[in-house]
């Protein structure tokens, strides 16, 4: 069998699409070692990091938002015929509208059809529309949290049989004491104070970053300024109606003694940020996974989330799940105060992240493949 990938976000680890692709082909290279893949990558973009024995194969074009459609409607699926492909995969909402080979399409989740704030303006709302249309032709659909798949059949009218949930999973980097040797230097690269709470993600709307300040106006006086609020991610350009000042809503709500802003992390330094967080607060209300809450478990550090479906799906009872701000900052002190409730949740959390693995979604994955082939008339 030989599957050529969209390979658009391969240089894109941080995005969710990025980590999807960089995990599943080491992952599926390992469970099946005789499975044949290709990797489409857009301008500019090398495949000397690709897992051994994946073929690279480079394109032109350019990396603006037209030339990424270009490459999605037209440079990817000629290349998939190029190569005489039995299966094109495109690892995010950005299929083509036809292809020469059957195809598979993950879609992580329907932001801009969820969350019409999302696809705000006409070339927004027609790449919606384009990307929508390509998911239904997809042979099989591949999604990541029951929750999402809900969304899937609710938003694009897919039916239930052409979607299969795969879940992600954290890295075995994200680990209690693996690692641990660097935490020393990255709690001082990022003045890090002994103990603090953490947010790690974006700023965008649905991510209810100001969920988790607000929360700190009960948190942030119990405990003081020893133990702040520790704000990681890259940080966009305020003051926007996408993303409102966060700094001026801390000054706001008189917090931001409580706040420590340490900007973008490096990918490498993620599991020491975890691992020497007291809490890790998810305020999001919309994820299709919400892959740093399970890393957070996997490094041991207790959660404190948004109490929303896909939330409740992964995280069991390994998370403290909230409605609101004040029961977040409730529940972010009670973990800081409470030893017995603390181990618990770290128990909890450990034992959930190892529900998730990326060799499991790897044969999931390939069962997807399996069943695309089968419906072609084709031996997998």
């Amino acid at each position: 069998m030989h599957v050529v990938y969209n390979g658009w976000f391969w240089d894109q680890p941080n995005t969710g699409s990025g980590q999807v692709i960089r995990h599943l082909l080491p992952a599926l290279r390992r469970v099946a070692p005789d499975l044949q893949m290709s990797v489409v990558l857009p301008q500019g973009v090398g495949g000397d990091d690709l897992p051994e024995g994946v073929e690279a194969i480079t394109t032109g074009g350019s990396r603006s938002n037209l030339g990424k459609v270009w490459f999605e409607q037209r440079i990817f699926p000629q290349q998939v015929g190029q190569s005489r492909a039995d299966i094109a995969h495109v690892p995010y909402w950005g299929a083509p509208l036809s292809s020469p080979a059957p195809m598979v399409t993950s879609v992580l989740d329907v932001i801009p059809l969820a969350l019409p704030q999302y696809s705000a303006g006409l070339l927004p709302r027609l790449y919606s529309s384009l990307v929508s249309a390509s998911a239904r032709g997809s042979s099989q659909i591949i999604t990541i949290s029951d929750a999402a798949k809900a969304d899937i059949v609710r938003y694009l009218d897919i039916p239930m049989d052409k979607i299969t949930t795969t879940y992600l999973a954290a890295d075995e980097r994200y680990h209690p004491r693996m690692g641990a040797e660097r935490d020393a230097a990255v709690r001082e690269k990022y003045k890090l104070p002994e103990q603090f709470v953490l947010y790690l993600g974006g700023f965008d709307p649905r991510k209810q970053v100001n969920d988790a300040l607000l929360a700190f106006t009960y948190a942030g006086p119990a405990h003081g300024p020893d133990l702040p609020l520790v704000i990681g991610g890259r940080e966009p350009e305020w003051g926007t109606p996408m993303f409102p000042n966060l700094h001026d809503y801390a000054d706001k709500l008189d917090i931001s003694e409580y706040v420590r802003w340490i900007g973008y992390v490096d990918d490498d330094d993620k599991p020491s940020l975890y691992r020497l967080a007291d809490v890790f607060v998810y305020p999001s209300n919309y994820e299709g996974f919400g892959l740093p809450v399970i890393e957070a478990m996997a490094s041991g550090t207790p959660v404190v989330a948004r109490d929303i479906p896909v939330m409740r799906e992964i995280t069991g009872d390994a998370a403290y799940l909230v409605d609101d701000a004040r029961r977040m900052g409730a529940a972010i002190i009670a973990l800081l105060i409470q030893a017995p409730l603390r181990e618990t949740q770290i128990t909890r959390g450990l034992a959930q992240a190892t529900n998730f693995s990326w060799r499991k979604t790897a044969k999931e994955t390939l069962t997807v493949y399996d069943k695309v082939l089968s419906a072609e008339g084709k031996h997998p």
